[in-house]
């Protein structure tokens, strides 16, 4: 009875007008007493992809609550924006969040190759690591951001997500300074692990905030664009490790140590920027007008979500662990990151004892590779748009991925296994693909906050087994690396593959689905349901961005 009140509450049925309208609505006081998980109740109930019922509730999106704040306001009609104004907004959006959070993902890859560029410079030497002691510096790395992933994807939706991250940022700044201070081995890998754990909040949260400005076919390119910036920070880095090398004998300090004084400074600085530069949510934003705002909302409304929701939904974190995508981007992003994980760490000590590189040269030979990863990301994440699927443009870069690490394994031409090594550069874009996909096509916030988590925790696993498989009895050349290398990329190739047709078929299934059934009509007589936290099953009018 309490459900039927509630449906009849709502409703509002115009008998005079066969055009579908919008019957059922929230009201403020729904979204004032969703807020209190006691007062959550049932607006009504619908029919989900899968043909299961499900209850939509007053537990909402942040987004339901900026649209409702809005009815005191004079009504915009949207229509009538022109698409100039239009684009002029996606440009003033570009221009205050898309710089600075390239320069943070940069400072975070530069932070990950600290180790790289000290290995070098005399960290090793002055730990006394010997076997595969190294290793574990990377790995140690991994550990912590596996530990500490989930944990601080609940605490991204708990609090306010750019202040939480900002305060993860200048703690792993001050973490990273502090890895000059340790002279013994076990001191240096705690501060390795803990600062695995600070910067596991930063993909989760970049995720979120691409989910809330962009609209599901900008937010490809938008990813590549913050994520390729790991190149601009391999640049970076080797240019500020080659400075410190080459006038050493004037710091008292090694140089070894100051490269982690450095990149910790920058970052910390950086994080201080993003707290007070970047809102928690586009209603918040202090560069837009209040027009602006309500076009942001208006914006991502073809999205299917929102801002995002405090609450932890029980339903959701299931339907997470239960869906089969969510599994495929586990096994994508282990086989993809296997590599990165061993590269990440060894390849200053591959250019110098494989390649023959002495150090100096060893520092400006990873520079390349970051020119190429940054170059090569956008440029293929711009072609998605020609192609109408960033998956297409994943698969063709593992494509060249798997050429190039064919070419790094087994030519004999010194030259043609550089080409190999830098060009399998390109490799970020198929991770790319799945964390934009997971940003645009995991709906309800409770659930991609799930299969982000998950997402994440298998990089971790990855880049934790990559260290492992340069085995110091196999140095310089390290064979078994190579081939792993090798076959992970081709084990990533097909799994995209799968992706690409899991959504296919599904979207398919829907549109059938639509034609042959009144329940994708009945979701239109929801107003706003857009903003409603459903997931991408639960909401059948959801269709996937390949």
């Amino acid at each position: 009875m309490k459900q039927q009140d509630d449906l009849e509450k709502y409703q509002d049925i115009d008998t005079t007008n066969n055009d579908i309208k919008p019957i059922i609505s929230f009201t403020k006081e729904d979204i004032e007493d969703g807020k209190n998980p006691k007062n959550h109740h049932v607006i009504t109930t619908i029919t989900s992809s899968d043909g299961k019922k499900i209850n939509i509730t007053n537990d909402v999106d942040q987004a339901m609550e900026a649209v409702l704040s809005n009815d005191n306001e004079p009504p915009i009609n949207f229509d009538d924006i022109s698409s100039t104004e239009w684009k002029k907004l996606l440009l003033k959006i570009d221009l205050y969040l898309i710089p600075i959070m390239c320069l943070l993902y940069c400072f975070q890859f530069m932070d990950k190759m600290t180790t790289s560029y000290a290995s070098i410079l005399g960290l090793r030497q002055e730990l006394k690591m010997v076997g595969d002691m190294y290793s574990w510096t990377g790995t140690s790395f991994y550990l912590g951001y596996l530990v500490f992933e989930f944990p601080a994807s609940m605490l991204l939706q708990r609090f306010p997500v750019t202040k939480t991250v900002s305060i993860f940022i200048i703690l792993w700044g001050v973490i990273l300074c502090l890895h000059s201070v340790p002279n013994q081995y076990g001191g240096f890998i705690t501060l390795r692990t803990l600062l695995g754990m600070l910067e596991s909040a930063v993909t989760p949260a970049f995720t979120i905030i691409t989910s809330q400005w962009y609209k599901k076919e900008e937010q490809f390119l938008r990813t590549a664009f913050w994520f390729g910036s790991n190149g601009m920070g391999n640049i970076i880095g080797s240019a500020i490790a080659y400075g410190l090398y080459q006038n050493q004998i004037n710091y008292s300090i090694d140089a070894w140590k100051l490269i982690f004084i450095v990149t910790g400074c920058l970052t910390i600085f950086v994080g201080m920027i993003i707290m007070v530069h970047i809102p928690d949510t586009p209603t918040k934003a202090w560069f837009l007008n209040d027009k602006e705002k309500r076009m942001v909302v208006e914006r991502i409304r073809t999205n299917q979500q929102g801002f995002g929701n405090t609450h932890f939904k029980k339903h959701q974190f299931i339907e997470a662990v239960m869906d089969h995508r969510t599994w495929l981007f586990i096994i994508y992003s282990i086989s993809s990151n296997l590599p990165n994980g061993g590269l990440t760490s060894f390849s200053a000590i591959l250019l110098n004892g494989d390649f023959g590189y002495n150090l100096t040269e060893s520092l400006l030979m990873q520079m390349p590779p970051g020119a190429i990863a940054v170059v090569g990301c956008i440029i293929l994440a711009y072609c998605g748009k020609f192609t109408s699927s960033r998956l297409i443009m994943g698969m063709i870069s593992q494509i060249v991925v798997i050429i190039c690490n064919c070419l790094f394994t087994f030519a004999k031409n010194d030259k043609a296994r550089l080409a190999g090594l830098y060009i399998s550069a390109v490799g970020p874009v198929g991770f790319i693909c799945c964390i934009s996909c997971v940003s645009s096509n995991v709906a309800g916030h409770t659930k991609k906050i799930t299969a982000n988590a998950m997402f994440l925790i298998a990089y971790c696993v990855g880049n934790l087994v990559g260290p492992q498989t340069f085995i110091e009895s196999q140095a310089p050349n390290y064979v078994g690396a190579k081939i792993a290398i090798v076959i992970c990329s081709c084990v990533s190739f097909i799994t995209l593959v799968l992706i690409y047709l899991s959504y296919y078929w599904d979207n398919k299934s829907r549109d059938n689905k639509a034609r042959n059934s009144e329940d994708a009509d009945l979701m239109n007589h929801i107003e706003n349901y857009e903003f409603a936290d459903l997931t991408d099953k639960e909401n059948l009018n959801f269709r996937y961005s390949l």
